[in-house]
C-alpha cells in the first residue's frame, strides 16, 4: 500500500513539473516568437543574434540549481552531461534555422509550417525510442502536416511587402528543416535520459536544462563575436528554455503545435498580420489533429485505468505498453 502511495506521489510530482514545462513553452513560444519578429521587422537583419536570445536566458537556472544542490547533494552523470553537451550544439544549430522563418515569414506563416514539427517528432519517435501509436495519433500526425502543407501551394499571397519570393521561400523551408531539427533533439533528449537511467526529477531536469542551453548559447556566440553582432545587441529577451522531456517527445511536441492558434491570434492583434482562407483551412486541420491526439489519450487512459482496476497486480508491475 505505501509502495501504491508513493507511486501516486512521484506521478503527482511528474505531473506538476510537466505543467510547468509547458507553461514556461508557452510563454516562450509566443512572446518570444513576437519579439524577435518585431526585431527583423524594425531593421535588425542579425541572425546569430536572434537564435543567440533563444537559450541566453540559461542564468536564470543558477539560483534554483544552487539552492536544490545545498539541499541534496547530486549532480547528473559525466556521461549525460556529455551527452547533453552534445545536444546543446544541436540547439544551436536549430535555434540558427529558426531564424530564418523569424526574419522572412509572418508569424502566423512561421507558426502554421512549425507545426510539422509534430510530423517529424512521431517519426524520430518510432524510429528512436521505437515509440508505439494509435490510430488516433496517426490521424493527428497526418492531419498537422497536412496543415502545413495547404500553405505551401499560396506562398505567394502572404510574402511581406518589400520582400523577395526568394527569400519568403528560403523561410519557409529552413523552419521546416528547424522543425525536422528540433524534432531530432528532443527525441534524442528523450533517448539519451532513458539510456542514462537518472530518474527524472527536479534536480535532473535543471541540470540538464542548464548544461544544453549553455551550451546552445555558447555555440551561436562564437559567430556573433565573429560577425560583430554584438554591437547590435538590443533588449529582447525570450523567457523559455524549452520543455524538457518529463513526459515523451511526442507530447513535447503536441504541446507545441498547440501554440499554433495562440500564435496566430497574437500575429493578428499585435502585428496586425492578415489572416485568409488558407491559414483558416490550416489552423482547422491543425486543431483537428489536436482534438484527435487528445481524444486518444484519454481513451488510452480509460483503458488503462479499467485493466488496473480488474487486475491490481498489473498496476504494480506495469503492462509494458506505451502509446502515444
Amino acid at each position: 500500500m505505501d509502495e501504491e502511495a508513493s507511486k501516486h506521489h512521484e506521478e503527482r510530482r511528474n505531473t506538476l513539473l510537466v505543467l510547468l514545462n509547458c507553461s514556461l513553452l508557452a510563454v516562450g513560444a509566443v512572446g518570444g516568437q513576437l519579439l524577435s519578429r518585431m526585431y527583423f521587422l524594425h531593421g535588425g537583419h542579425k541572425r546569430w543574434l536572434s537564435a543567440f536570445t533563444v537559450t541566453a536566458g540559461f542564468p536564470i537556472l543558477i539560483l534554483p540549481i544552487a539552492v536544490s544542490y545545498k539541499r541534496r547533494r547530486f549532480l547528473i552523470p559525466a556521461r549525460l552531461a556529455a551527452a547533453s553537451g552534445l545536444l546543446g550544439l544541436l540547439l544551436g544549430f536549430n535555434s540558427y534555422l529558426y531564424s530564418f522563418g523569424t526574419a522572412y515569414l509572418p508569424v502566423s506563416v512561421a507558426s502554421l509550417v512549425g507545426s510539422s514539427q509534430l510530423a517529424f517528432t512521431a517519426a524520430f519517435a518510432f524510429l528512436i525510442v521505437k515509440q508505439r501509436f494509435s490510430h488516433y495519433t496517426v490521424n493527428a500526425v497526418v492531419l498537422m502536416t497536412l496543415g502545413s502543407a495547404v500553405l505551401g501551394f499560396h506562398m505567394d499571397g502572404d510574402i511581406p511587402k518589400g520582400e523577395s519570393k526568394g527569400k519568403y521561400a528560403l523561410g519557409f523551408f529552413m523552419t521546416i528543416a528547424a522543425s525536422a531539427t528540433h524534432a531530432l533533439f528532443m527525441t534524442l533528449l528523450q533517448y539519451t535520459q532513458g539510456k542514462a537511467r537518472v530518474p527524472v526529477d527536479y534536480d535532473v531536469v535543471l541540470q540538464v536544462q542548464l548544461v544544453i542551453s549553455m551550451v546552445a548559447t555558447l555555440f551561436c556566440a562564437v559567430p556573433m563575436i565573429i560577425n560583430g553582432d554584438f554591437q547590435g545587441l538590443q533588449v529582447m529577451i525570450i523567457g523559455s528554455l524549452g520543455l524538457v522531456l518529463c513526459s515523451s517527445s511526442l507530447v513535447a511536441g503536441i504541446v507545441t503545435s498547440l501554440l499554433v492558434p495562440v500564435r496566430q491570434v497574437s500575429a493578428v492583434i499585435f502585428l496586425r498580420e492578415g489572416f485568409n482562407a488558407e491559414k483558416g483551412m490550416a489552423l482547422t486541420l491543425c486543431l483537428w489533429g489536436f482534438a484527435s491526439h487528445l481524444y486518444g489519450r484519454y481513451r488510452a487512459g480509460s483503458e488503462k485505468q479499467d485493466t488496473d482496476d480488474r487486475n491490481p497486480q498489473q498496476f504494480e508491475h506495469g503492462n509494458g505498453n506505451n502509446l502515444a
